[in-house]
């Protein structure tokens, strides 16, 4: 992983040495005789990891350590520390140095810390992005995605709900139709309205009628009273009738009427109620398919899906995963009382190997799971529930033996670009690096990837 690194030291010939190091691993490396010359160099920006001593003149380690955590959380510090000064090194692990190394330093482990400081750093930086775009898009709208599949969606919501026009959202279960609706209703004039929603799957076929149109005392048993219906308690609102698929004939007849007309009557009644509300239905039944079987009505279809917006499954929109992990994370951290920050590369290896037949239901619960298993600042594989773990189980890849470090690294890329259907987003994830560090190194060995699945 190449970086530029900040090596600050007082002692010259230990500061070049240092620097000198670094350089043969590949990285760019700037340096500071002093504490403030060191903070003055990361104000200046593009720096990745500092390597600081924590005995110098004007600023000590210790001070730039304090700085750096208050200004630059995230920015991985390594201390180098004399003998006799361990109890300062300890006390600069308080303070979020990522490690210490005491003097003479061991060039082959400052390599190795390196390279570990670095992968840390680059997550951290990752997560934050991550939190920042769940944030963005939660002041915009309750859907949260970043795939080209999911920014369709969007554009179709942001296009459908200035409108009054009726809108069918379709998708498997569990991929968040009702947050569309949400979306819809929130975005539409419409907002300082109303939106009632009515599960249709969840209601017996005799109570659906009176709790979409209510009914009058003494419509039927138990009726002790008049009761107004979610048409009714909607009005200058949106109604979201969520499987709408599971209605029956009888019931779809008296809907369209309410779509043709805007007026219905209670059941039992005799007065007609006028309701200006708009339909957000939706369903993950084939509706064309139930309409040649003769279980719902043409006519309503066709009013209802005015506008259609298809909400793809999870596993045809991986890239979305990471994001909305974060975001659930987040949430069930807070609700649990738990300081988990975010996945660890092999967590996210995980998460993208699943298939998620339950979509981003089961994916909000697996991340419940793993937040309240959670055992440190990251989620790790083994937080998991065992179906995911299995699911991310690595495959050996085989490097012949006496193969240089590049050669190595060529196979490692292009076994793992392969595994991933060529999605160059996943592989840099998985690999810990930068998709512009990936394109770079894909360029330079002449790997040929295979054409991308489901990458924006």
């Amino acid at each position: 992983m190449r970086a530029t690194i900040l090596v600050v030291d007082d002692e010259k010939n230990i500061r070049e040495g240092l620097a000198e190091s670094l350089a043969l691993d590949g990285h760019v490396v700037r340096t500071a005789a002093d504490g403030a010359a060191g903070l003055k160099a990361v104000e200046e920006g593009d720096v990745d990891l500092v390597i600081t001593d924590l005995k110098m003149p004007v600023l000590s380690g210790g001070e730039l350590l304090r700085a750096l955590a208050g200004r630059y959380p995230g920015l991985p510090v390594i201390v180098l520390t004399g003998h006799g000064t361990i109890e300062d090194a300890v006390e600069a692990m308080r303070f979020g140095a990522f490690d210490f190394l005491t003097k003479p330093v061991n060039l082959d482990h400052l390599s190795l810390l390196a390279r570990r400081a670095l992968e840390r750093g680059e997550l951290a930086r990752k997560n934050r992005e991550l939190e920042a775009e769940v944030e963005a898009q939660r002041r915009t709208s309750s859907i949260v995605g970043s795939s080209a599949e999911m920014k369709r969606v969007f554009e179709l919501v942001r296009r459908v709900a200035p409108t009054k026009a009726s809108v069918l959202v379709t998708g498997e279960s569990g991929v968040g139709k009702e947050l569309v609706a949400d979306a819809i209703h929130n975005l539409s004039p419409r907002r300082d309205g109303p939106l009632v929603k009515v599960h249709c799957a969840a209601l017996a076929e005799s109570l659906l009628e009176s709790e979409l149109f209510g009914h009058e005392k003494g419509a039927f048993t138990g009726a002790a009273g008049r009761k107004r219906g979610r048409f009714e308690l909607a009005d200058k609102g949106s109604l979201f009738l969520d499987e709408i698929g599971e209605i029956n004939q009888n019931v779809q007849i008296k809907i369209l009427r309410v779509l043709q007309e805007r007026r219905f009557e209670r059941v039992g009644g005799e007065e007609t109620v006028e309701s200006d509300v708009r339909i957000i239905a939706a369903t993950n039944r084939d509706l064309k398919k139930e309409i040649a079987e003769g279980r719902f009505r043409e006519d309503l279809y066709y009013r209802l899906n005015v506008v259609n917006i298809h909400v793809p499954p999870l596993r045809e929109r991986r890239d979305d995963i990471p994001l909305l992990a974060m975001s659930f994370l987040r949430e069930f951290a807070e609700e649990n009382g738990k300081r988990v920050e975010g996945l660890d590369p092999k967590a996210r290896s995980a998460l993208y190997a699943y298939d998620w037949p339950g979509n981003v239901r089961e994916l909000r619960n697996c991340v419940e799971s793993a937040v309240v298993m959670a055992r440190g600042p990251l989620l790790t594989p083994d937080d998991l529930p065992p179906t995911l773990r299995a699911a991310g189980e690595s495959h050996d890849v085989r490097v012949p033996a006496g193969s240089s470090l590049a050669e190595a690294e060529k196979i490692l890329i292009a076994e793992t670009l392969a595994a991933q259907g060529g999605n160059k987003s996943r592989t840099a994830e998985i690999l810990g690096i930068g998709r512009k560090t990936l394109y770079q190194k894909i360029e330079e060995y002449g790997i040929e990837a295979p054409a991308a699945r489901g990458e924006s």
